[in-house]
């Protein structure tokens, strides 16, 4: 598998080696010494899977001290992370990845960073593994469409589809303002 650093520190694409033939493919998608090798002493607790429609928007959301290893098992999605350890010099700034079953690129986000996607294909189905367990009392999340952040979305603003709680969730400076990144590290 390679490991590729991006413009966030600690955020990381991971391109697994695909055998392909007239069968079909075959990869490995994770390896138990992957997590030490992101992150030393990391390891995930939880796998997630989600589906989603074209245009559908979920996120900007994190959960203090959990680190995700995201991958796009069925159709394509555009995959957003935010900066959102304060006093980081790229604080607020955001990153934007094609994931999709083709590829099988992977995104490693640490904790430290909010997360979110569109659904670029007709259908999608996004897998993703964590290091903490969910906790619905300390699952945190700001807009998807906060201009102060500027998400370059690939879908037109009218045309994307969030719920209601990420419609209503209050803008990164408005949490930052609340104290709710605090321990955000």
């Amino acid at each position: 598998m390679e490991i590729i650093d991006t413009r966030l520190a600690g955020v990381k694409v991971l391109t697994p080696h695909v055998f392909a033939d007239d069968r079909g493919f075959f990869l490995e998608s994770f390896r138990g010494d992957l997590a030490d090798r992101l992150e030393p002493g990391l390891s995930f607790v939880q796998d997630n899977h989600s589906r989603s429609r074209r245009a559908v928007v979920r996120g900007m959301h994190f959960q203090p001290g959990q680190a995700k290893l995201v991958r796009c098992a069925r159709g394509t999605i555009f995959d957003v992370v935010v900066d959102i350890r304060q006093g980081s010099g790229t604080y607020g700034q955001w990153e934007g990845f094609e994931l999709d079953d083709q590829a099988h690129r992977q995104l490693f986000i640490p904790s430290g960073f909010a997360h979110g996607f569109c659904v670029l294909s007709e259908l999608a189905d996004v897998a993703y593994k964590v290091s903490a367990y969910y906790d619905p009392a300390a699952e945190r999340g700001f807009r998807y469409d906060d201009p102060a952040v500027g998400i370059g979305w690939p879908l037109a603003p009218e045309v994307l589809a969030a719920s209601p709680r990420d419609r209503e969730a209050p803008s990164l400076n408005a949490l930052a303002t609340a104290s709710a990144l605090r321990g955000i590290a």
